[in-house]
Formats: structure tokens, sequence, C-alpha cells
């Protein structure tokens, strides 16, 4: 399956700044081709690549005051590789995390889902969630947390991501946040979903039901939004003045039964 992505940002910059990008397709996505640019008052950037654990694909430059052009395409061909998991990556996706709070969510959790295990827990947490929150773009916080998210019944895709999380590791379920490239979502934007550990695989879990699973593109995966922002910086200012995202997919996916595990390609 061939799927096409691209961001564009544009950035006020103020003052010299460290810049973290994580705009790109991550290290197990299999491309065809690939551009990102980062362009300020006719000077070309070349940033630094850090790679982390999980594979996720960071871009570091210090950039100048003025307006900073950032450009980013690819062409992803085929389904990503499986990379093995460790024991020491399960346990970290066990505990709780500043965004899942799974400890203060334990006591709903385990009423909530008592006696269920495996697929059947994942798909009933998904269905909870999809359930009671309502998508509310504008209202959620950058603060916001899974906590949060289960009191007010509101939020975008990163909170519906961040609750999941949270009620899974309640039930000893190892889950992490994945921010992705999401063809046919709308409104278009960075997508965040979150993924279940269940019997030695990984699989998406996506309760805004926004967008099909098997076309998602991976970018970043961690812990929870903390650990994948597009965008972190440190020193000066920034300010976003503009954002585009597009993804396409030659298949779009549609028939999605979100009741059926599936893993991210």
């Amino acid at each position: 399956m061939q799927r096409a992505v691209s961001a564009e940002l544009d950035l006020d910059i103020g003052g010299s700044v460290d810049l973290i990008f994580q705009i790109t397709a991550a290290q197990s996505v299999p491309l065809s081709s690939e551009r990102l640019v980062f362009e300020q008052g006719g000077r070309t950037y070349t940033a630094t690549e850090i790679v982390d654990q999980a594979g996720s694909r960071l871009h570091r430059l210090t950039a100048e005051p003025g307006l900073l052009e950032v450009r980013y395409e690819a062409i992803v061909e085929g389904r990503a590789s499986e990379t093995r998991t460790s024991d020491l990556e399960a346990i970290t996706y066990l505990r709780p995390s500043r965004y899942c709070q799974s400890d203060e969510v334990f006591t709903q959790a385990r009423r909530q889902f008592r006696g269920l295990s495996g697929e059947e827990l994942v798909v009933a947490v998904d269905d909870f969630v999809a359930s009671t929150v309502t998508y509310t773009p504008g209202l959620s916080l950058g603060t916001d947390s899974a906590v949060t998210t289960l009191m007010t019944g509101q939020g975008v895709c990163r909170d519906y991501a961040h609750l999941v999380i949270a009620l899974l590791r309640a039930m000893d379920v190892p889950a992490r946040y994945t921010a992705c490239y999401a063809p046919d979502l709308v409104p278009m934007d960075f997508h965040a979903v979150a993924e279940a550990y269940v019997d030695g695989a990984w699989y998406v879990v996506d309760a805004t039901r926004l967008a099909p699973r098997g076309t998602l593109v991976r970018i970043a995966t961690g812990r929870d939004a903390a650990d994948c922002a597009f965008l972190s910086y440190h020193g000066g200012s920034v300010g976003l003045s503009r954002m585009r995202v597009t993804a396409w997919a030659g298949d779009d996916g549609s028939g999605d039964d979100f009741r059926t595990l599936t893993r991210l390609a």
C-alpha cells in the first residue's frame, strides 16, 4: 500500500533557539522517497538526526530570529517492519506517566473491566472511551491528562489516547502513545493513537474512530504526548504562524472494524 505524507510549518523565531522536531516517519517505516528542508532568510539549515530506542527520529537545530520554514514530504511503500519489544520496554509502558495516571484511574478500571483480559479487554476499553468522550477541538489544553478527560468527557485525539493508555495500564496491559500521519483524517492534522501490547504484539487503539487504522504512518512512540511532541524548543521564543499537514493512502482502509485488533502499518 502506498501512502504520501507531508507537513509544512512556518515558525516565527525570537532569539537564538534550540528546536527539536518529530515530524518525519519513524525509522521502521519503509520509504521510497523523503525530503526534509529547513530554510530561513535564504539560508538552508542542516539538522542533526537523533533516533531513540523506539525508532522515533528527532531532528535538532539551532535557529536565529526570523521566519523559519519547515517542509517535509515522504512516500511510504509497503508495511513497517516489526521490531522486538524488550522486557524493559514492556515494564516502562506499564508504569504511570505524566499524562497517563494509571494509578489514579486504577479503582475505576478494575471495577469497569473486571474479569476481562487480552483482546476482549482492549476492545472493551476502546468502546468505553469512544462512547464516553466527545471529540471537541479547541477546548482541550496541552496540560490535560487522562484524569481530566475522564472527568470532563471531552477532548481531542491525544486525550482519547491518554485515557485508553491509562485504563489499559491500570489493567496490567502495557500501553504506549503513538503520533502518526492519518490518511482520511477529518480535520486533517497530526494524529495520536494508543497501542496495546497483547500476546507479544502491539495493536492500534483509536477510540476517536476518525481514521482507518490500517493506513496510519508512525512518526513517534513514547509513554505519552510528552515524548512525542511534533515540536519542542529551549531558549528564545517560537510562534507557530502556519501549519499544514496532509496524508493520502492508495487504499483508503474503508470498512475498518474497530472491534478487531489491527497493527500499525
